[in-house]
Formats: structure tokens, sequence, C-alpha cells
């Protein structure tokens, strides 16, 4: 009894979506409930009446003549379509029900809304980048302005002023290298702020008609990730990964409707606009309800390594070299490491990005290549480090793991080699990690492993101590790390 009683309140807080036009009950107005859990609308309702009124059932039923003709269309078609039959409401059994993914979620009536946000409990910029500091190692400009454009932006959505002094919105874009920390860092705002988040990808959209991801699918998933509530989706953060993917295809004479067709469209989203988004799905089709929502209020911040604008910026700060005993070097700009903190609108139009598309990203930061002393750090000192996380798994198996400072740096060191920014730690570790937590569940004596130098290089093995302190260096297989 007390579980029919929770589904029936689960089931009151999501909008009836109508079997036939897939409206919800905000916009097509109150349901009918017909069997098999299919509701439909008023309007649709009233068309089903008017086409069956056109004809006299049921002086058709009543004529033996007509029921023999229908058995023999029915008997023959059989024949024709084996698998043809006409419509019974028994077999939508188990699909009249939208599932809540599709529903949206039910305003509540006679109490007050309360707001989403309080101007008195957005945390200020200072704080925001100190807890940040706590998982995010360097970076620290990027930190300082992703924190106080969100803090302008929130005060904007909480205080309402739009009527006296329009506010605008300040999405972001962010540059930098791969395994740099650009999603790692919108991921951990967002999870600071207590705010929805959609984290989407650049590369599978594709211009409408086009097999692909629609516009509108980006925010779709905040709805998603919203619970289906319009209100609070509208207050929320996308984050666009890979926006360097959508750029004008250079040299081509077909179609673009993954480059330029794409920043066209997502103008209107970025500026904000009353949009149609389909409800629980990737694409507007009939079977998939509609809602509307206005992204005036959603905070954009895209990311994208965009690779060779290291190129361009060079090619730029080249023109300005000359000959006499002031003139630059030409090679000068080439061993620059962050040579993209020197980016302008003007070189990511000439990498493929739209005018318009970059005026409506007002906010433009970038964010430094790891160096190896920030990727010592990135290995053993956020709160939930790497090396942390392999302490913990063999915690639980009462053995206490040990890292060596040499070992550190030689990780670091063999992750600059890679080239592929914080990932490429995690791939190092995968492969020394692995003959250890298979070989020591095997002994259950084992209390201690220290991670030494020469196992990191492949020259040696880790030191394991038994639990009566006695300590030796085991030989472990050391292959696929050398």
């Amino acid at each position: 009894m007390e579980e029919n009683l929770n589904n029936n309140t689960d089931e009151n807080e999501y909008e009836d979506v109508c079997f036939a036009c897939r409206r919800p009950e905000s916009k097509a107005g109150k349901m009918f409930k017909l069997p098999n859990q299919i509701c439909v609308c008023n309007d649709c309702l009233h068309k089903t009446m008017e086409t069956i009124s056109q004809f006299d059932y049921q002086g058709m039923l009543n004529n033996p003549h007509v029921l023999n003709e229908i058995h023999n269309i029915e008997k023959n078609n059989k024949h024709i379509f084996p698998n043809i039959s006409f419509i019974n409401l028994a077999d939508l059994q188990g699909e009249g029900g939208i599932p809540n993914k599709q529903k949206l979620k039910r305003k509540k009536k006679g109490t007050a809304a309360e707001p989403v946000l309080d101007i008195h409990n957005i945390p200020p910029p200072h704080k925001i980048k100190a807890q940040l500091d706590d998982y995010v190692v360097g970076q620290e400009q990027a930190k300082k302005v992703i924190s106080v454009a969100v803090y302008n932006h929130y005060k904007r959505v909480a205080t309402d002023m739009m009527d006296e002094i329009e506010i605008e919105k300040s999405n972001m874009l962010m540059i930098g290298p791969t395994g740099c920390g650009k999603t790692y860092l919108v991921r951990t705002l967002a999870r600071l702020l207590d705010v929805p988040l959609a984290v989407t990808d650049a590369t599978s959209l594709t211009e409408a008609g086009y097999i692909g991801d629609d516009i509108e699918s980006v925010v779709s998933k905040l709805l998603a990730a919203a619970e289906n509530d319009v209100e609070k989706a509208e207050q929320g953060i996308i984050f666009i990964d890979e926006i360097d993917k959508i750029a004008k295809k250079k040299d081509t004479h077909s179609r673009d409707v993954s480059g330029e067709s794409v920043q066209q469209g997502m103008l209107k989203l970025l500026e904000g606009a009353e949009i149609e988004v389909p409800v629980g799905a990737n694409s507007k089709n009939a079977m998939v309800p509609l809602t509307t929502i206005n992204t005036r209020n959603i905070l954009f911040i895209c990311g994208g390594a965009f690779p060779d604008l290291d190129e361009i910026i060079k090619r730029r700060l080249k023109k300005q070299t000359a000959i006499g005993f002031n003139a630059e070097l030409k090679d000068k700009y080439d061993k620059q490491k962050n040579i993209h903190n020197q980016v302008t609108a003007q070189d990511l139009k000439e990498f493929g990005m739209v005018p318009e598309f970059i005026g409506r990203l007002p906010v433009l930061f970038t964010l430094d290549a790891l160096s190896e002393e920030m990727l010592i750090k990135i290995l053993s000192e956020p709160k939930n480090a790497i090396l942390k996380q392999y302490q913990k798994l063999l915690a639980l198996d009462e053995v206490q793991l040990i890292f060596d400072p040499n070992a550190i740096n030689a990780i670091a060191n063999k992750a600059m080699e890679k080239d592929t920014g914080a990932r490429a730690l995690r791939a190092i570790i995968e492969e020394f990690m692995l003959d250890i937590m298979f070989e020591i569940p095997k002994d259950e004596n084992i209390g201690r492993v220290i991670i030494t130098e020469d196992y990191i290089k492949g020259t040696g093995g880790p030191v394991i101590e038994i639990r009566n302190n006695n300590s030796m260096a085991i030989g472990l297989p050391v292959t696929g790390h050398r």
C-alpha cells in the first residue's frame, strides 16, 4: 500500500503528456485519462470524435453484409500481410505511459515560489577561488577570472534588475592545451555552487535536418540535469567542450553542416532567447514532447584546445619584427611555452570562429600548460589526488601505500614526455600499479608497500614490508612500464 502511495506521489510531480500530440499539461490543458495509462488532451480528443462522427459505425456494424466484408478483408490481409491487423488498445499495454525523463515537473500551487538563488547566499569571488584551490592546482589567473564572472552572473540573476540597468551575460571562452584542467575546473565549480550543470561536446552538433545532435540538445541535457525542472534549468550552467571543432572548414566547397552553420545556430542560445527544447531526447521529432526554455539566465562556458592556434599567434607577432638595432629575432616566439596567452579575437577569427560567435563570449581567458612542478603537486596535493585514491584502495585491504619523493618526480618526468597534460599521470600510474594491485591481495601478511624510483624506471621493484616489520624488495614483473 505504501509503495502505491509513493508511486502516485512521484507521478504527481510530473506533468501529464498527450499521447497524440506530445504536448505537456501546461500547454495543452487538462488531460483525459484513458486505459493503459494513456492521456489525451482536449484538442486531440475533439479531433478524434469529429473524425469518428463522419462515419455511421453503428449502422455498419448492424449490417450483416458489412460484417462479412470486414471478416473477409481481415482474412485475406493475413495472407498478404501476415503481421498486420486492426489496432487494439490492448496492444498498447505498457507503451501508453511516458517515462518521467520525458515529462516536465509540475509547478507547485498555493505556495509562494522560493527563489532558487539568494543574493546573500552567493559566495564572493575570493571564497569561490579558495574552494577551487583545494581541487585545482595552479591556473591562478583562470580561477580568478571564472570566480568573478560566475559571481557577477548570479548577482545578475538573483537581483533581476533587468528593468533599470540591463546587465549582459558574462559567457566565457577558455583556451588551453589538452589535459590542463578545463573540464575539471568547470565540474568542480558546478559542484561547489550546487547548480545544474550540463557538459556536452560540440563535435556531435550539426545543422538542423542532418544526422547528429541538434543545437537545442545542449539545453535539453541541462533540463535533464535539473530533473526536468524548467525554472531550475533556466539558472544553470552549460559547458560546451571541444568548441574549436565547429570552426569554419577551410578550402572546402561542400556544405559545412558541422562548422560555421552550427556557430550561426548557437548565436540565439548564447545571447538569450526562448527556444523549443525536446524533453528527454537530442532531436525534435513527432514522438518527443517539447517545452520552452529561456536561455537569458543560463551561463555558457565554452572550452577548447584550439590546435594550431599557436602558429597563428606567432605569425601575427612575427610581423612586428624589423631590421635594426631594436629589431626582434624571428625565432623569439618559437620556444615560448604559453604563447596562447597572447591570443586576440582576430586570431580566433583567423582560426575559423565567426565574429558574431566570438562577440557573444566576452570573457576570454587561457589556461597554462602544465609544468613538471605542477604535475608533482597534482599527484599529491588536491583532495582527490591520484596517489590518494590508490592509497585508499590498498587501505581497504589493510595495506599502507607509500610513494618515495624520487618516485613522484620520476612519474612527473615521464608525464612531461607524453605531452598530454594531467591525463598522462593516470596512464603511467595504471601501468606500474597493475602488478601491485594483482599480487598484493595474495598475501595477507603484507603490511606496507613503498614505490621506489627504480620501480618507476623499470630497473627494480617496490619495497614490501611484512607486518612483523621485516622488509624486503620483491621482484614483481615490471613488464609494460619500462
